[in-house]
C-alpha cells in the first residue's frame, strides 16, 4: 500500500479506513503490519474481498425527504446505532496495550456489540469488568481439551456476554507465509524483525513496555504453572486447536450455552442450512479475512444464495472486507442483517489506541449516512437488491454475473448467478 497520506501523529484527520490503515504501516513494525493487514498464499481472497465491493454499483433514486436518515437497526433482538459489530481478533495487544479493553469501550460507545477472541490479551473477565453495560460477545475457539473448552462457555456466561460466537473455519491455519518468515518459531522474531522492531520506539513504548510482547489473558489458567509468556500462550493455542470439531461437536455446544448462538465461517448455503437446523441464532458469512483458504470466494459473493436459503430463518451477518459505510449498505441490500468489521477498527486502534477506533467507527457511520442520503434510502431498513445493479459495461472476466434479467427495467436489478457452493 502507497504511503501518500498524512503522517501517524495527524490521525485525527483521517478521512477514510485505508488512511488509518496507510498510518498504521507507518507506526508499526513489519512483523506487526503483516500480521494485521495480510492474508494466505497469494492474497488472492483478501484482495478479492475487497473488488467484490466495488462490482456493484448503485441505482440511486431521487426528490426523497432526506430530512432524517437513520442507521439504526438491531441485532440479535438488541437495537444498535448502526448495523455493524467489531470482529473477533486476536493479539491485538501487539498494536496497542489493552488493545481489547480498548475496543470494547470504543464500541459502547458507539452502541455496537463488540466480539472477544479466545486468543485476545485481555480476559473475559477484564473486559467485562472494564466496560458492564456494554454488548459482549465471546467469540470461541473450540479447543482438543475439553474440560478448557466447557470452562471457556462457562466463563462467557458468568461475564454475561450475550452471544458465543464459534468459529469454525480455522482449525487448521491457512498458509500465512509472511507469519514463518517473521518468526522463528512461535514469537521469537528473526534477528531482522527484531532490529526493525527496536526501530520503532514509539510503538514499542506503548504496546510493548514493560512486560515485552503480551500473553493472552483467556489462557493463563490452562497453561503450565510458570509457563504464562506470549510464546507460551501461542505454542499452547497452536497444539490445542479441535480439528475433530464436527457438526455433532457443535450440536453439544449448543446444548451447553444457553444463550444466543452464532456460527461463524460459512460460505455456503447447505452449510447455512444445517446451522438453522441446530438452533443457531445467526451466522456469519466469511472467508475469514482472506486468512484461511486462499482461493476461496469472496464473502459478498457468497452472500445473496445463502440469504435466499436461510434468510427467513437466521440472522445473517457478513465479514471480510468492509471498508467503508457504503460496504454495510451494500452487504444490506444484498439480505445482510448487519456486519462484522474487524481490520477497520484494528487500524484505528493502530494509530490512536481506543480514540483511534472511536474515529473509525465515526468514520464508518458518517460514511453509511451519506450512502443512504445519496441513494434516496434513508432508512437501513430500506435497503434491498434493487438498490443494486452491475456496470453496463462489463470486463470479460465479470461477465458471469449477469442473468437475464434486463438491465432497463425499472423493478429489476442485475444480479450475479450464484449456485450453492456445497
Amino acid at each position: 500500500m502507497k504511503r501518500r497520506y498524512a503522517p501517524s501523529h495527524r490521525w485525527r484527520h483521517a478521512q477514510s479506513i485505508d488512511e488509518l490503515a496507510s498510518m498504521a504501516s507507518s507506526r508499526l513494525p513489519a512483523f506487526a503490519w503483516e500480521y494485521l493487514n495480510a492474508g494466505a498464499e497469494d492474497e488472492h481472497t483478501l484482495n478479492d474481498n475487497r473488488r467484490a465491493f466495488q462490482r456493484w454499483q448503485w441505482r440511486p433514486r431521487t426528490l426523497l425527504d432526506l430530512s432524517e436518515i437513520d442507521s439504526r437497526t438491531t441485532l440479535l433482538g438488541q437495537e444498535c446505532a448502526i448495523p455493524l459489530a467489531i470482529a473477533p481478533t486476536g493479539y491485538n495487544g501487539m498494536l496497542w496495550r489493552d488493545a481489547d479493553i480498548a475496543l470494547a469501550r470504543a464500541a459502547q460507545r458507539h452502541d455496537v456489540p463488540f466480539t472477544l477472541s479466545t486468543v485476545s490479551c485481555n480476559s473475559l473477565e477484564a473486559v467485562a469488568a472494564a466496560v458492564p453495560t456494554g454488548r459482549l460477545w465471546f467469540q470461541l475457539y473450540p479447543l482438543r481439551d475439553k474440560s478448557a473448552t466447557q470452562d471457556l462457555i462457562e466463563r462467557a456466561q458468568a461475564a454475561n456476554a450475550e452471544a458465543l460466537v464459534v468459529t469454525t473455519d480455522a482449525v487448521v491455519l491457512g498458509r500465512r507465509e509472511w507469519d514463518s518468515r517473521s518468526y522463528l518459531n512461535p514469537r521469537r522474531l528473526t534477528m531482522g524483525h527484531t532490529l526493525d522492531a527496536l526501530c520503532h520506539p514509539r510503538w514499542a513504548a506503548q504496546a510493548l513496555w514493560p512486560n515485552g510482547l503480551p500473553t493472552l489473558g483467556n489462557l493463563l489458567k490452562y497453561l503450565p504453572a510458570g509457563e504464562h509468556s506470549a510464546a507460551s500462550a501461542a505454542t499452547y493455542i497452536s497444539q490445542q486447536m479441535a480439528t475433530d470439531l464436527t457438526w455433532e461437536a457443535l450440536a453439544e455446544i449448543r446444548q451447553q450455552w444457553s444463550g444466543k448462538l452464532i456460527i461463524k465461517g460459512i460460505l455456503n448455503a447447505e452449510d447455512a442450512r444445517h446451522c438453522q437446523r441446530l438452533g443457531a441464532d445467526a451466522i456469519v458469512v466469511t472467508n475469514h479475512g482472506g486468512r484461511q483458504l486462499d482461493g476461496s470466494p469472496a464473502s459478498l459473493d457468497c452472500l445473496p444464495p445463502i440469504v435466499d436459503a436461510v434468510g427467513k430463518e437466521l440472522e445473517i451477518l457478513l465479514d471480510s472486507g468492509i471498508r467503508r459505510g457504503s460496504d454495510i449498505a451494500k452487504a444490506l441490500a444484498l439480505g445482510a442483517n448487519g456486519v462484522l468489521s474487524g481490520r477497520a477498527t484494528l487500524y484505528g486502534l493502530a494509530v490512536g489506541g481506543e480514540a483511534g477506533a472511536n474515529h473509525a467507527l465515526t468514520l464508518l457511520q458518517q460514511q453509511l449516512h451519506n450512502t443512504l442520503a445519496l441513494l434516496g434510502r434513508p432508512c437501513v431498513s430500506q435497503l434491498d437488491r434493487d438498490c443494486l445493479g452491475l456496470p453496463l459495461h462489463l470486463s470479460h472476466d465479470n461477465s458471469h454475473y449477469l442473468t437475464a434479467n434486463s438491465v432497463d427495467s425499472p423493478t429489476q436489478t442485475v444480479q450475479p448467478t450464484m449456485g450453492d457452493l456445497s
